[in-house]
């Protein structure tokens, strides 16, 4: 069984460097979903190590403390007086259909209307699920899909590695770097303590995975803006990731909306985008496009189902994710449940965040571009194998922090970071807030 952190350290091309693992325990699941909390975070925290050595020829110490990574895996929001919005519309989650399992993701309302242009106008899940059973989950997934929905058939690990995009996935490095020999690092602006301050981030990502990585960017100094359609919303998450930035709204196609995001892109040291393999070309800001308009720009990007094979192009997201790939039936077998089970958190969308955040910080010393995928690192975790059977111990009041975050929704308390970097706190300068309330500007 391959070590997690040594796997990930490889493929950021950091030296193989033990780092502590503090407290003990792990999340219940048939996977090591403690261990990639903790390698993920490690790993970004060492990639920031890696650049404050090159500037000042000292290379902090770190640890990361297993209790605390496992909760911000989940949430580390902790509201004063409000709740947080549900994460999921309420037809989204997996239904049983003639032959098997499909899980419909249906949070956007724009993906819940596909589900019903196939399925019929469900009310509620009752309605879907017996709709639902009408089908053959091949034939309902390639429906949905169709349509411009998000759905997926569960699979096992074994019908994935089977499967054309599996292997294709399978196939790929778990971060894709491409070198940009028009790099020339900017002089540092920052410190010990803010070492990315001056770094302009522009974050066109949404929902998770690419949210956590400009999270922890703005935790280290990054000006981090990041943008939105005119009309997306992810009330279930935005008080979660907007930690530490500003959001802004553009239409890429509108002709002044888009004139101002080629100014942004101009500007920006670093672009992170989780679009579809072929979304931003057909928005005419394809790769050659975004070199032309930003010569030698970090460009890291993710995507659902990888960057080859027939599904690059797929909607997707972690919990669709983990139903193809054969995580949701490991754990189904390994809880002898009589359902679909997910891992406890949404591990692969944190963990390839964490991942996403490490490439950008090993490109700040390099140049080029970085790929990930969720279904790439669902490989990673899943040949992983079993965590330890060791429960958490249950969090309580001194895991938050002192400090109040005043958000637009009510006061807030952020748990305590699982990363130590000495010297280096991860520190946000603004609390979460709406989408679409600050301007499209850089500071």
């Amino acid at each position: 069984m391959t070590d997690l952190l040594t796997s990930i350290q490889a493929a950021l091309g950091l030296p193989h460097t033990p780092i502590p693992f503090t407290s003990s325990g792990a999340l219940p699941s048939a996977f090591a979903v403690t261990d990639l909390a903790c390698a993920s975070i490690a790993a970004a925290g060492q990639a920031l190590g890696e650049l404050l050595q090159q500037h000042t020829a000292r290379t902090p110490a770190l640890e990361v403390d297993r209790r605390l990574a496992s909760f911000w895996f989940a949430t580390s929001i902790r509201p004063v007086g409000w709740s947080v919005p549900p994460l999921w519309d309420p037809i989204a989650g997996d239904y049983a259909t003639r032959d098997g399992w499909i899980r419909l993701h249906t949070n956007a309302p724009h993906h819940r209307a596909a589900a019903e242009r196939v399925l019929g106008a469900c009310s509620d899940r009752v309605a879907m699920a017996i709709a639902v059973a009408k089908w053959a989950s091949t034939d309902l997934e390639l429906a949905v899909v169709e349509v411009a929905g998000c759905a997926a058939e569960m699979r096992t690990w074994a019908q994935w590695q089977a499967h054309p995009q599996g292997i294709a996935v399978n196939a790929e490095p778990l971060i894709q770097f491409s070198e940009n020999p028009r790099y020339r690092a900017k002089a540092w602006q920052g410190s010990v303590a803010r070492p990315l301050a001056g770094l302009k981030v522009l974050d066109l990502t949404r929902v998770l995975a690419g949210p956590v990585a400009s999270r922890f960017l703005a935790g280290l100094g990054a000006d981090v803006l990041r943008i939105d359609p005119p009309t997306w919303n992810e009330p279930g998450v935005v008080p979660e990731v907007t930690l530490g930035k500003r959001c802004a709204r553009l239409d890429l196609h509108d002709t002044a909306d888009r004139a101002v995001f080629a100014s942004l892109l101009q500007d920006a040291d670093i672009l992170l985008h989780g679009y579809r393999a072929d979304a931003l070309e057909r928005l005419g800001f394809g790769a050659a496009e975004r070199q032309r308009l930003a010569p030698g720009l970090i460009d890291v990007c993710l995507n659902a189902y990888g960057w080859s094979g027939p599904w690059q192009n797929r909607r997707g997201f972690d919990s669709l994710v983990q139903m193809s790939s054969g995580i949701a039936a490991a754990g189904q077998q390994w809880k002898n449940a009589d359902k679909p089970t997910p891992l406890p958190v949404q591990a692969l969308d944190h963990a390839t965040g964490y991942l996403m955040a490490a490439a950008a910080l090993k490109l700040l010393g390099q140049g080029g571009s970085a790929r990930l995928s969720l279904a790439r690192t669902a490989k990673l975790l899943i040949e992983h194998g079993a965590g330890t059977d060791q429960p958490l111990r249950a969090e309580d009041d001194r895991d938050q922090g002192l400090l109040v975050e005043q958000t637009p929704w009510g006061p807030a308390h952020r748990l305590h970071v699982p990363l130590k970097i000495t010297g280096t706190p991860l520190q946000w300068a603004t609390a979460a807030t709406e989408l679409g309330s600050h301007r499209a500007q850089w500071w």
